[in-house]
């Protein structure tokens, strides 16, 4: 009887009528999540932790380690076709303080935390290297766009970009090719008949600004509706799809809301602003979106279901080590937001000094632990390049200590509110 009450003030306080019978309650999954569901685990480009990013063998892996979304970032191809890079750049290389090519002994400087491919080795190629204008910023290397699709298939290889760093997963170069977005979905699809969970996808749209003014000047379909209606023909145009749409910028999202009932979730990196909001004189950053008012997370709310926040918007580094939270997820959640979080790393580098297990910057450090002082905060999901460890993690997630806590998470999903649409 006093759960019964407590049950009902609590929903009556939160202006939602009751979403379980008590006993029902009892036996929901307790987290204190938004949905009061296991904080997602997302393959941060794959299991990119393991296998070259962005390549089918690295997706496999992740799904076989238990993710529940796959994440794919989209660029486009010279004839139009999404493709799952990083970065534009298929290789990158240094630059001269002017902005020239950086040359040792007749050869460009390969950058070597940004070169994803063999391109740069392939000699019918070299005549394509060149610097163009990435977000205001001179930038080096091959692109995508000045290939092909078929092109990139037929001799264009994968590389691990962080070559110096994963030194084990430089044993995969040269063997996969770049797959196209509607690989991914297949491979998504596949696998979640084979093993009876569904697999979902999480693509972001890489330099929206960039692409549009590429596709503009070229007669191409905007990358925005390319995906918009591959993931229709594939998932329909329902919010129930396993899909979140995703992007840095902030204009290209108010669009896609116009256009798909999917789930979009609005990334809010640690520092900055959004290139568009740049372009177009919008004077607010990254950590004014992440606020609690009418610039922030109540504009964020017109358009999109959820943020993908960087780690220290919620919990800030204080001379290296984890401070005190913010109250981000609680502020998003009181408006129905879900909040996931970038980008959780094992190796000692990334992770925060308390976690660490060496001095070695490529050992594995407790990453579990990290990941543990997030979801203590209600976190919804996370993307890892390490999703075994992430799942682990997961499993290991104390219960809440009250009932109340449970009914807190509960009670939350009764005033979720769909995005109002822009248009």
């Amino acid at each position: 009887m006093k759960h019964t009450v407590l049950f009902a003030a609590l929903a009556a306080a939160l202006g939602a009528a009751p979403l379980l019978a008590p006993s029902d309650a009892l036996a929901a999954t307790p987290y204190n999540t938004l949905s009061g569901n296991a904080p997602l685990v997302i393959g941060h480009r794959g299991a990119s932790g393991y296998r070259p990013e962005h390549t089918i063998e690295a997706y496999t892996l992740a799904i076989e380690q238990g993710a529940n979304y796959i994440e794919p970032d989209l660029v486009m191809t010279r004839d139009g076709v999404l493709v799952a890079r990083h970065e534009p750049m298929l290789a990158r290389v240094d630059l001269n303080g002017d902005g020239t090519i950086k040359m040792v002994n007749g050869a460009p400087v390969l950058n070597r935390t940004d070169t994803s491919t063999n391109v740069w080795e392939l000699p019918q190629y070299a005549g394509r290297l060149t610097v163009k204008t990435l977000d205001g910023q001179k930038v080096g290397g091959w692109w995508a766009e000045d290939f092909t699709a078929a092109e990139l298939r037929a001799d264009i290889r994968t590389q691990e970009r962080l070559r110096d760093l994963r030194t084990g997963n430089n044993a995969f170069n040269n063997q996969y090719v770049i797959p196209t977005l509607q690989e991914v979905i297949d491979l998504a699809k596949a696998k979640s008949i084979e093993t009876g969970r569904t697999i979902g996808i999480y693509p972001e749209t890489k330099h929206p600004t960039y692409f549009k003014n590429y596709a503009d000047a070229n007669g191409l379909q905007r990358m925005e509706d390319t995906l918009v209606a591959t993931l229709h023909a594939n998932y329909g145009n329902t919010a129930s799809a396993p899909v979140y749409i995703q992007s840095f910028e902030v204009s290209n999202l108010q669009y896609v809301n116009t256009q798909t009932d999917i789930r979009i979730a609005q990334l809010l990196n640690g520092g900055g602003r959004p290139y568009d909001f740049t372009v177009a004189g919008d004077l607010r950053t990254y950590a004014q979106l992440a606020e609690l008012d009418a610039e922030g997370l109540l504009f964020i709310e017109g358009y999109a279901d959820g943020i993908g926040a960087n780690t220290n918007l919620l919990i800030p580094l204080v001379g290296g080590v984890l401070g005190t939270p913010t109250s981000l997820i609680a502020d998003a959640h009181s408006l129905g937001l879900e909040v996931h979080a970038w980008t959780f790393r094992a190796e000692n580098i990334f992770l925060p000094n308390e976690f660490d297990s060496s001095g070695d910057p490529a050992a594995f450090g407790d990453m579990k632990g990290q990941i543990l002082a997030f979801t203590a905060l209600g976190l919804d999901g996370f993307f890892t390049d390490h999703p075994d460890l992430g799942v682990a993690a997961v499993a290991s997630i104390p219960e809440p200590e009250t009932y109340a806590m449970l009914l807190a998470g509960l009670a939350l999903t009764g005033f979720m509110a769909r995005r109002r649409k822009a248009g």
